[in-house]
C-alpha cells in the first residue's frame, strides 16, 4: 500500500501531510490578524465564503515566524469538523510513499508535544516528518479553534 503526501517546507525542513485530508492548497493572501486569538492562530481568511482560522505550524514547532512570500501557501483541511488553514513556507510536491518505507518516530522524541508526528520517511536523502493533522492541535487548542471559528462565522453572518 502507498500513501499520498503533500510535501511542504518550513525553513529548510520538509514535512508531509496526507493529501486525502487536505481539501485545498491556497495562496497565502489577505490573512487578517486577530488580536488575542488562540496561541498559534495568526489570523483569519475568507475562503469562498467561509471564514477560516489560519494556524502557524512555525509557531507550533517553535520556529521563528516569518512574513509570507510568493511561495507561502495554505494547506486547508477539515480537522474534526472545523475548516482550518495551515500556513507553510512552500509546497514542494505531492508524492506517493510506500507505507513499508515509513519508519516510526523514535521513542526518545515521542511525547505529548510531538504526538503529531505520525512517521518518518526519506525523500531524496532527507528525512521527512509525516504529520497527523488530527494530532497537530492539542485537545485544548482544538476546542479553542472550534469556538473561535464558530464565533467568527456567527459574527460574520450578523
Amino acid at each position: 500500500m502507498t500513501t499520498k503526501q503533500v510535501i511542504f517546507k518550513l525553513g529548510s525542513e520538509e514535512y508531509g501531510m496526507d493529501i486525502s485530508l487536505v481539501s485545498g492548497i491556497e495562496n497565502y493572501t489577505k490573512v487578517v490578524p486577530i488580536p488575542n486569538a488562540p496561541a498559534h492562530i495568526i489570523g483569519i481568511l475568507n475562503l469562498r465564503g467561509d471564514v477560516i482560522p489560519i494556524y502557524s505550524l512555525r509557531k507550533k514547532f517553535r520556529m521563528e515566524e516569518v512574513m509570507g512570500t510568493a511561495a507561502t501557501q495554505l494547506l486547508v483541511t477539515n480537522c474534526m469538523g472545523t475548516l482550518i488553514g495551515y500556513k507553510v513556507d512552500s509546497v514542494v510536491e505531492i508524492i506517493e510513499i510506500d507505507e513499508n518505507l515509513i519508519r516510526p518516530v523514535p521513542p526518545i522524541v515521542r511525547n505529548e508535544e510531538t504526538s503529531y508526528a505520525k512517521g518518518i520517511a526519506e525523500r531524496k536523502g532527507q528525512l521527512v516528518v509525516l504529520l497527523d493533522i488530527e494530532r497537530i492541535l492539542s485537545d485544548q487548542e482544538r476546542e479553542a479553534v472550534k469556538e473561535f471559528a464558530e464565533a467568527t462565522n456567527n459574527s460574520d453572518q450578523q
